[in-house]
């Protein structure tokens, strides 16, 4: 059905111009019912998006400020790969203070998201020890030494408790701050991991010893070569990654 599904959203729903940022999706600004919001039109399963989209609710209802789901006129929380979603305004983290506040954030994001269930088609990087694939992920296309060296980061991580995880907080354009609020935007690279992957910030804001920051980086890492392999950036996440 592809943009024609914007319909659904009421007859006067309309695309205004394409925002920037992602890869994975088509992103645009749009009007519904006078307001401006946010559509996304991808090939997710619906069981994905019916994952993010219950994730995004139970947190607007716990207070964050985060890009909650606008139903279709009869009810619908997306339709055939597009969601539409909640305007958030605000600017990127620009000082250690603002990128503290970001850690602040993902904490309670964490807090509220313990035992959590998996997003469906996802693996955590604990279960990649064992399993070779899991949605983006294929260890089987990268070189095996490579794959040593991020089941060995990943290792460290083994018997942590497990939660929400945003997946892709370090980048400031997923992030819109303003006196009030801190929002994260962005939330396809979401699945259940150890909270760890999301607390390696810039000046480590999330105020980590060497030793947990270590373990959080090296995982980070592995996990970014992972996800994006085999592109110029994740080659050099792998190479940030220590030898086994």
């Amino acid at each position: 059905m592809g943009w024609e599904a914007l319909a659904q959203w009421g007859e006067d729903a309309v695309r205004l111009e394409p925002l920037t940022g992602g890869v994975a999706n088509d992103v645009w600004r749009v009007r519904i019912h006078g307001r401006i919001a946010v559509a996304r039109l991808g090939s997710r399963t619906d069981a994905d998006l019916g994952w993010e989209a219950a994730l995004l609710q139970h947190l607007d209802r716990e207070g964050m400020t985060v890009p909650v789901p606008i139903p279709t006129m009869d009810g619908r929380l997306f339709v055939e790969g597009l969601t539409v979603m909640k305007y958030l305004g605000g600017g990127p983290p620009e000082t250690g203070t603002d990128w503290r506040r970001v850690a602040d954030t993902l904490r309670e994001l964490h807090r509220l998201t313990q035992d959590w269930p998996q997003r469906p088609g996802w693996k955590s990087s604990t279960d990649l020890l064992y399993a070779d694939a899991g949605t983006r992920i294929d260890l089987t296309a990268m070189p095996p030494e490579g794959v040593a060296r991020c089941r060995a980061a990943w290792a460290r991580l083994v018997g942590r408790q497990t939660c929400v995880v945003h997946g892709n907080p370090n980048n400031p354009g997923n992030i819109r701050m303003t006196t009030d609020h801190v929002a994260l935007i962005d939330w396809d690279e979401s699945h259940v991991d150890v909270p760890d992957l999301d607390l390696v910030l810039p000046d480590n804001a999330a105020d980590l010893n060497d030793c947990a920051y270590d373990i959080a980086a090296q995982a980070s890492a592995a996990w970014e070569a992972a996800v994006c392999w085999q592109d110029e950036y994740a080659v050099k996440r792998l190479a940030e990654v220590r030898p086994v």
